[in-house]
């Protein structure tokens, strides 16, 4: 687990200065709401031979949210499908509580303590069940208002 200060740092700074965020021109994506606090994801995803060849993200929300998906872009970029997978189960599992942290995470174990804020649960797993919905489009399909695109 991170010391707090070390994990409060991570958040702010890929709040702050967002990784891979902007359209990925003729990438699918998706754009999810969470109509409870207001945060909005849309994530472009580029695949080749299984693997997630580029990542990217926009939006606009809570601190939770948009550093979600900015580490979520990092991780995940030049994973496979099945590491992202099983990279993004783990995450939810940490996220809800039912798992620790483990440093196989990375700076995504920076999220952990939302596992103790109920409400931001849904603010640190927009961005990745936007990814599910792209990466997934008949499995995980997005509820209204969202919007689909390729």
């Amino acid at each position: 687990m991170l010391p707090e200060t070390v994990a409060r740092e991570i958040i702010a700074s890929h709040q702050q200065r967002p990784r891979n965020r902007g359209e990925l021109q003729g990438a699918p994506h998706v754009t999810l709401d969470n109509p409870g606090c207001g945060d909005r994801v849309t994530v472009w995803a580029r695949l080749q031979d299984g693997v997630i060849t580029d990542l990217h993200f926009d939006g606009k929300g809570c601190a939770i949210s948009q550093a979600s998906a900015s580490l979520m872009t990092v991780a995940l970029k030049g994973r496979t499908l099945t590491e992202a997978s099983a990279i993004h189960a783990h995450f939810r599992q940490m996220v809800m509580g039912e798992t620790p942290p483990t440093p196989d995470l990375g700076d995504l174990m920076a999220l952990s303590g939302v596992s103790r804020l109920h409400a931001r649960r849904k603010c640190a797993l927009l961005p990745w069940r936007a990814l599910n919905a792209v990466l997934h489009p008949t499995q995980d399909a997005p509820h209204p208002p969202a919007t689909q695109g390729s």
